[in-house]
């Protein structure tokens, strides 16, 4: 039976990523970029499809694991009857060619241990061929090449190469795997050993630049890390998650392809790295946004590839069982292609938190700025599939249309405060129309909520950012009618859902676990309205759902009580460190309709 998502933890290179299990195997490994092929695709535990396990030989009584403080280093320690022995896993940060460091370390008692090495590219599709070459074993199909490095002897069994040796106190015994185009001489794979020094360093140092002195440091610090393993360094790119097809619901269809880049993601993003004081990592989202947005307006798309490619085609691997049986497997996403008005006000929002922060502008942004929103001025009127990418008809959802209010609104705020150039009347106009327009249409009064889209009766939790955008004042009564309706309607053991599924709404089948990032608004909500102390129970509730190395998945099932959905998810990551910098600035209680500042104003 495979493992629940929560019992792994990532390592990764800030361009690459693996999983890894509690039972010290690796399950999950993309090389040699988020969007390409995968090494092994077990998708959790499916031995037939790659793995790497790496563990005691006999029964396991207790495990315990950890990151090494401030690193993405983990360390897995299994108690035996034998005795005790320690694995570090770790992709060290590269200028060139990706590897993986495994370091196995004796602590007590004289422990036998057993690796078992099964490697499947191109989605567990294609056995290698393996050899052994000058020291090395090589493993090669196709375009992709793996080489491991190991001092202890292995040998073929059927389709996998394994060894078996054993390990007493002081013992360091490294093994690394280096990927490289197959066509390329066999690369100098470097010393386990140092490289696992060199990551913990490497890490160290970079966790060492925070600024954060908030509430809950170590629960930040471990979402910041989390963050950058998730950026795609050479381009600033951040992606969702470095998984596909983990369910949203065990057995079902939404299973979706995480390794892209949202523009949605981009000013949450931009706030969580701004709290903790990571300008460099800010900066570089930003311009990769501006890469990823430039061209044709009408051909904005929601989401890109981590170096900017726009063609994500969705394809189904029939080969594939999928984590627990639910499938299909898919790679790509469909929803590229989509039309989601909400996130031209997530772009001009990016944009604002930069400013607002002192990122120095970048010349063509503006320009850039202009042409987006006048294509918006008209097409702000025209229904969409929203925030939740649903593959049912378009409809004229509220968080959209507060979205282009938030483009519009961000356009003007840099007229006024920036000095830069624009029909400033004209916007404020549109900004105005928007605005009426939301409260008369996407508001009902006699239930007193906002409501999911025009004409709907049921709300959504993406009506929890009005008031975290500015659109609206969190004491307004409209609003905490929203609150308090997606407090009786969408809230489960204090998590809440997305929105109540409706095939006519979404196109599929109901079932889904609570969204966390959603969750994470709420605690928002409470903040800015004063009530501190429901933040602050929410907010512990939330981050005793991480997993014993402080990760979260896109959702947790309550029902289940287990984490669902691709993992780890960047959303949720965002949302932890939003609520924590906001609970630590609200002194107690929330000043009523007090300024939008970033930022703070994000959830």
């Amino acid at each position: 039976m495979a493992m629940r998502i929560e019992d792994y933890a990532l390592i990764g290179d800030t361009e690459t990523a693996g999983l890894v299990g509690r039972d010290g195997s690796i399950d999950w490994l993309c090389l040699p970029r988020f969007d390409s092929g995968a090494c092994f695709t077990a998708l959790l535990g499916d031995d037939d499809h790659g793995r790497w396990s790496l563990r005691p030989a006999g029964d396991v009584h207790r495990v315990r694991r950890r990151y090494l403080p401030g690193t993405l280093v983990l360390e897995t320690e299994f108690e035996t009857e034998d005795g005790c022995v320690r694995v570090l896993d770790c992709m060290p940060p590269r200028d060139g060619l990706p590897d993986l460091a495994r370091v196995v370390e004796g602590v007590r008692g004289r422990v036998p241990m057993r690796m078992r090495l099964v490697i499947r590219f191109d989605y567990g599709w294609i056995v290698p061929w393996v050899r052994r070459l000058d020291g090395l074993l090589a493993a090669v199909a196709g375009p992709d090449a793996l080489y491991l490095r190991s001092p202890v002897e292995t040998t073929g069994e059927g389709f996998a190469t394994v060894a078996d040796f054993t390990v007493s106190p002081g013992d360091r015994v490294p093994f690394v795997l280096a990927w490289q185009p197959s066509h390329l001489p066999a690369p100098a794979v470097g010393d386990g050993l140092r490289l696992l020094a060199d990551t913990a360093s490497w890490w160290r140092e970079w966790s060492g630049r925070s600024t954060y002195a908030g509430e809950r440091p170590e629960a930040v610090q471990r979402s910041l890390v989390t963050l950058k393993a998730l950026t795609f360094a050479p381009t600033g790119g951040v992606v969702a998650a470095p998984t596909t097809s983990l369910p949203e619901r065990i057995g079902g269809v939404r299973n979706w392809d995480y390794r892209y880049c949202w523009l949605r993601d981009a000013s949450f993003t931009l706030s969580a790295l701004l709290v903790a004081g990571f300008t460099d990592e800010a900066r570089s989202w930003r311009d990769w946004l501006l890469r990823a947005a430039a061209g044709d307006p009408r051909s904005l798309q929601i989401m890109y590839g981590p170096a900017g490619e726009h063609r994500l085609p969705e394809l189904e691997l029939a080969w594939l069982p999928g984590y627990e049986q639910s499938a299909p497997v898919r790679i790509g996403n469909a929803a590229c292609t989509q039309f989601q008005l909400d996130v031209f006000g997530e772009v001009f929002d990016a944009m604002h938190t930069a400013r607002e922060a002192g990122i120095e502008p970048d010349r063509a942004a503006w320009s850039l700025q202009k042409r987006l929103l006048e294509y918006l001025e008209t097409s702000w009127r025209r229904p969409d599939e929203g925030i939740w990418e649903v593959r049912g008809p378009r409809r004229h959802f509220t968080h959209s249309k507060v979205m282009a209010w938030v483009a519009v609104d961000r356009a003007v705020k840099a007229i006024e405060r920036s000095g830069l150039d624009g029909p400033v009347e004209r916007w404020r106009a549109t900004r105005q129309a928007i605005h009426d327009e939301v409260c008369r249409r996407g508001y009902d009064g006699r239930a007193g909520t906002f409501v999911q889209h025009y004409g709907a009766s049921r709300v959504d939790a993406s009506l929890l950012m009005l008031p975290l955008v500015g659109f609206i004042s969190p004491h307004d009564p409209r609003m905490k009618g929203t609150v308090a309706a997606v407090e009786r309607e969408l809230c489960t053991d204090g998590l809440v859902a997305r929105y109540t599924p409706e095939p006519d709404v979404d196109g599929l089948p109901p079932g889904e676990g609570a969204f966390l990032a959603c969750s994470f608004w709420l605690v928002d909500n409470y903040t800015k309205v004063g009530r501190v102390d429901e933040a602050r129970r929410l907010f512990g509730r939330l981050l005793d759902l991480r997993n014993d190395v402080g990760l979260l998945a896109e959702e947790y099932d309550p029902a289940a009580r287990r984490m669902v959905g691709n993992f780890p998810q960047a959303f949720s990551h965002v949302g932890l460190v939003n609520a924590a910098d906001n609970l630590s600035r609200a002194s107690g209680a929330a000043t009523p309709d007090a300024p939008v500042t970033p930022p703070t104003r994000r959830g």
